[in-house]
């Protein structure tokens, strides 16, 4: 928001106050100030600052607003104008007529106001002089005063044609009313676009005619012109949850329904009221003000907060400018200072040290504990005057089985190439509702719905990546996925999930480069639990996969010796891959980190084997066997048969092609042979060759190759 210094000092004097020091305060008080800006006004250059607040401080974004903060840092006196000071006779008159609204919950006020006798609608200069000050664009029509009021107050007011309403609806005792829209209802609004409603969305009616959707934007039949000469002039205190779903719903965002998606309050509407009747009496001296509507909910007392010494002594630590070994803190009678610089009530305990404070209906949405209160007075002394102490150290904490694992889990992937990615928990709505876990109120439609697993964001990590012509990324990512059981009772895990392959490489150096297969994505994985000193057990895969991610005749899903699952393993589904252009050569996992965890707990003692003195001897074996005989099986035989001196079985390579039978594979082992006792000759190893493949031929009918 763009805030005029000339303006803020018509409310408070900070013409004695340098502007570094002006811009200091705020930033110390959590208004970050972007920009200074130099405007230049009838030849006369003025300063402006361009400032942000916290989303919680609705009660700051207007000129008065600001104006009461800068008067509360620099401890300086709000000066009080004519115009602030009329109202509270009118005010006193408007509450005598106040009614109960019938749905609180949507809006919390609702007022309105009949004016006529409006014949000039020219601005005045100084209004146009201060708009063009705050940055924004001035027309000369309403439209001018409607920016003035809401710069100046905060409170959005929305103008009505009043001919065109008596015209429309001819009935001089119509009723100004909220309702729900109905399916399918058509909406014309001032911007000449038809919206098509539902029954999620507010309406303001007049009798059975709607005027304007709740908080946004007015009807084009009612909008006013150069012509009107009388106004229905509506303020209201619209729910700010219900206004960010009516924006969304209908991609609509107004000036309006930004300003109410910042939880306005009440506090000052009727003031800020009788501020804009007063702007349009300055051209209209004879303009009749009618009041029509006057709504509100019935509010509930808030209660005092306590705010206790010893608390804030704990929280804000002692002042900088005492010496360590004399540490001072905050005087209670400097606290009691504070509070009534920032116009909150208390009743001061001075032998208890205690405060009972209660805090303005204005600051009621951001002061709501102890902790804020805290806040407010460290904010006012500023953080800046602390003394900053580092906690001394007892002893040095021990790290946990939870971060030994991941840090296990880490140095593993890492050394197998792999990447470590983020991603954020919130994904798109899901395809399956029935196990969706969607968000109550979500910030966008986007993000509305709780991951249940941690591949499709890796997937589309991979996509983007390559989709702007960067290399494929073998990744990794711890998180946690949100599941719901048949009972409808969530459930939160930490899942560690991968990525990796669709892309050529060596894996010699004298080797050409070849995609990954399964059997060697396979063997990865592998090494990953060899790795981490973990035995696991294979199984096909007997569920399908959510969204059809995996392929499922590609899969398997991973046990620990005691039965518990581990996850999954598994290609990529190739239609699913076709869809978004990316090779069907990639392969992912998910594994339950708490049951990793607690299968590195048991392994707690560290067994070493005994180094070998006498070499290795390696031989390779090639066969052709049928497709659907398991290696697991396969593995299993040659061990028993391959004498105490086999040690090792490694799958080098599988061939499928035009030289092998449809319905058989081709396989390439490295047999690692060795003893403990004495160096292996050749004779020994190739008559144990032979006994092998015979035993693989009488089992499997397998075709041995040269």
């Amino acid at each position: 928001m763009q805030v005029s210094l000339k303006w803020i000092n018509e409310l408070v004097n900070i013409e004695t106050i340098n502007l570094n020091s002006l811009i200091e305060k705020l930033t110390l008080g959590g208004f970050e100030v972007e920009e200074i800006l130099e405007v230049e006004i009838n030849n006369e250059k003025q300063i402006s600052l361009d400032i942000s607040a916290t989303a919680n401080r609705s009660d700051s974004l207007s000129i008065q607003g600001i104006a009461n903060e800068v008067a509360v840092l620099t401890n300086q006196p709000i000066k009080l104008s004519n115009y602030s000071q009329k109202p509270q006779s009118w005010k006193r008159e408007v509450e005598n007529t106040q009614l109960t609204l019938s749905n609180p919950s949507d809006c919390s006020k609702f007022v309105s106001v009949i004016i006529e006798n409006l014949n000039n609608l020219n601005v005045p200069k100084w209004v146009t002089n201060k708009l063009v000050s705050s940055g924004l664009k001035t027309t000369n029509n309403l439209l001018d005063f409607q920016q003035y009021i809401l710069l100046e107050t905060g409170y959005p007011f929305a103008f009505y044609d009043f001919d065109k309403i008596q015209s429309k609806v001819n009935d001089t005792n119509f009723k100004l009313s909220i309702s729900k829209a109905r399916e399918n209802q058509s909406f014309m609004g001032t911007n000449s676009i038809n919206y098509k409603l539902n029954d999620s969305i507010l309406l303001v009616n007049i009798n059975d005619h709607p005027i304007s959707i709740a908080g946004i934007i007015e009807h084009e039949d009612f909008a006013y012109s150069e012509k009107t000469t009388s106004l229905l002039i509506e303020g209201s205190i619209f729910n700010a949850a219900k206004i960010r779903q009516q924006s969304r719903s209908l991609g609509l965002r107004t000036d309006r329904s930004a300003r109410y998606e910042k939880s306005l309050k009440n506090t000052y509407l009727i003031e800020a009221l009788y501020r804009l009747v007063t702007l349009l009496r300055i051209s209209n001296p004879n303009l009749v003000c009618k009041l029509h509507t006057n709504l509100q909910t019935l509010e509930e007392a808030v209660k005092p907060i306590l705010l206790r010494y010893e608390k804030l002594k704990e929280v804000l630590g002692p002042l900088e400018e005492n010496n360590e070994y004399k540490q001072g803190y905050l005087e209670p009678n400097l606290i009691n200072n504070y509070l009534e610089r920032l116009d909150f009530s208390f009743f001061y305990d001075p032998k208890k040290l205690t405060w009972d404070v209660q805090v303005p209906h204005s600051r009621t949405d951001d002061i709501t504990r102890e902790i804020d209160l805290i806040e407010e007075i460290g904010r006012l002394h500023g953080f800046n005057k602390f003394l900053t102490t580092l906690p001394k150290i007892q002893r040095i904490g021990k790290e946990d089985i939870s971060y030994t694992t991941r840090k296990k889990l880490t140095t593993c992937l890492l050394n197998l190439g792999f990447t470590e990615l983020i991603h954020y928990s919130l994904v798109p709505p899901q395809s399956d509702t029935n196990k969706e876990i969607k968000l109550v109120n979500p910030s966008v439609s986007e993000y509305s719905s709780l991951r249940t697993s941690l591949l499709p964001n890796l997937i589309k990590t991979v996509h983007e990546n390559l989709k702007q012509g960067n290399g494929f990324i073998d990744g990794f990512e711890y998180g946690h996925v949100f599941l719901k059981n048949s009972l409808g009772k969530f459930n939160e895990k930490e899942y560690i999930g991968g990525i990796f392959g669709g892309n050529k490489r060596k894996l010699t150096w004298s080797s050409n480069e070849t995609i990954l297969t399964w059997f060697e994505a396979k063997g990865k994985i592998e090494q990953l639990f060899e790795q981490l000193n973990l035995a696991v057990k294979w199984q096909n895969s007997k569920s399908i996969y959510p969204n059809d991610l995996i392929h499922p005749y590609c899969s398997a899903e991973l046990y620990s010796l005691n039965g518990d699952k581990i996850g999954l393993f598994g290609q990529i589904h190739p239609i699913f891959a076709n869809k978004l252009n990316l090779p069907s050569e990639i392969y992912l996992f998910e594994f339950n980190i708490e049951i990793i965890q607690l299968e590195i707990q048991k392994n707690k003692l560290t067994i070493y084997k005994e180094y070998f003195t006498y070499p290795k001897v390696i031989k390779d074996l090639s066969f052709i066997v049928q497709r659907n005989i398991p290696f697991s099986k396969l593995q299993e035989v040659l061990y028993l048969n391959g004498s105490q001196f086999l040690s090792k079985i490694n799958l080098l390579d599988e061939y499928r092609g035009e030289s092998i039978p449809a319905d058989q594979t081709s396989l390439c082992l490295q047999l690692i042979f060795q003893s403990n006792k004495e160096t292996l000759q050749n004779k020994k190893i190739e008559n144990i060759i032979e006994h092998l493949q015979k035993v693989l031929i009488d089992n499997f009918k397998a075709t041995i190759r040269k």
